[in-house]
């Protein structure tokens, strides 16, 4: 293995403070090379029995783009109505999509029973598949951070409507829904956070022992 240094050690602790989830977006699109080359790092990615099973979409026309963002909308309005008083009014303030601004919108999907990997380590957690997308999914994040590029994951959608918006094949799970363009307002602590809604747990830190 390479030897990696305390330097690179620490820039890499600097790349774990600055993948935040982004969604305030300059609008001008990235390089085409940039994207491809966020795809083939997003690629080595760790998966069950070598199995690949993620599928990253380029959702371009703005046909598809609109019917996700009108999905969003419902979806939103229907989590806001399910709360009340000053919960519902902190709801309401949060920008909770950069569907707007993005100039990329990037749908992950997974093969819950890839032929590829031929089943290894999926016996007796079949759910491995779709852990592997997230890995790859994280991959992409960090990668695209390094580059100085945001990333947002869109998860107030019904993703059965997206698929059939995007017209998947229906054996596919869509894992993801990512908005990608250079960051507006570049932060090293989460935008919820800063926003008072949540705020890390300390304890988490810590292990649990058994």
């Amino acid at each position: 293995m390479p030897e990696f240094s305390p330097v690179f050690r620490e820039q890499l602790q600097d790349l774990f403070r600055w993948r935040r989830d982004v969604r305030h977006f300059r609008r001008d699109p990235l390089p085409e090379p940039v994207l491809d080359d966020l795809l083939r790092t997003a690629c080595l990615a760790p998966s069950v029995g070598l199995s690949e099973p993620w599928r990253f979409v380029r959702v371009d026309d703005p046909r598809r783009r609109a019917a996700v963002r009108a999905d969003f909308a419902r979806c939103n309005a229907s989590a806001l109505s399910d709360r009340a008083g000053a919960d519902a009014q902190r709801y309401a303030r949060l920008k909770l999509a950069g569907l707007d601004d993005a100039p990329h919108h990037v749908a992950v999907l997974s093969h819950p029973e890839p032929a590829q990997g031929r089943g290894l380590g999926r016996g007796t957690m079949p759910q491995t598949t779709t852990w592997s997308t997230v890995m790859a999914i994280h991959t992409f994040w960090l990668a695209a951070t390094a580059a100085g590029i945001g990333v947002g994951w869109v998860s107030i959608i019904d993703p059965e409507r997206v698929m059939a918006v995007l017209d998947m094949d229906p054996v596919l799970e869509l894992v993801a829904y990512l908005c990608v363009g250079y960051p507006a307002q570049p932060a090293s602590t989460p935008e919820l956070e800063r926003r008072g809604w949540e705020r890390r747990a300390p304890e988490r830190r810590e292990w649990i022992r058994r």
